[in-house]
């Protein structure tokens, strides 16, 4: 019964973020472009997506931090906030040319894709496809 609520939950978290995003127009990849244009025509309603999103998750965020466990009772585990180290500074990198390049992030991809838009057809097997090689990547053995 727990994983069922779990699910039932998952899903209707993910419709409220989804509705979010096309009702703050985050879907569009123009606006997304407009908000990186900091030099030319900058669109800040990206910036305050976000403020308003961390305002909503902040206090989320506290309660995972004191109690380690989700009002479900699943083990809520964060990362360490302290440790930049190359793959995260290089992920970051790739996830941001590829945002700016494609106006896309995940989110939205996924929103797009169940559109059947055909940027988010090609962006989010992308997304996979690197999700899979960095994944990969973590796995082999290092080099002495």
């Amino acid at each position: 019964m727990r994983d069922f609520l779990a699910i039932i939950c998952a899903a209707l978290c993910g419709l409220v973020f989804g509705l979010g995003l096309i009702a703050s127009q985050m879907t569009d990849p123009a606006r997304i472009i407009a908000f990186l244009n900091v030099a030319g025509a900058w669109d800040p309603s990206l910036l305050v997506v976000m403020v308003a999103a961390s305002v909503v998750a902040a206090p989320a965020f506290a309660m995972a931090r004191r109690t380690h466990h989700s009002w479900l009772g699943e083990t809520i585990t964060l990362p360490d906030r302290r440790h930049i180290d190359s793959q995260l500074l290089i992920g970051a990198a790739i996830f941001g040319v590829g945002w700016g390049l494609a106006g896309i992030c995940p989110g939205p991809g996924l929103v797009l894709l169940g559109a059947f838009d055909i940027p988010a057809l090609i962006f989010i097997p992308a997304v996979i496809v690197g999700s899979f090689l960095g994944r990969m990547r973590r796995l082999q053995p290092a080099h002495p």
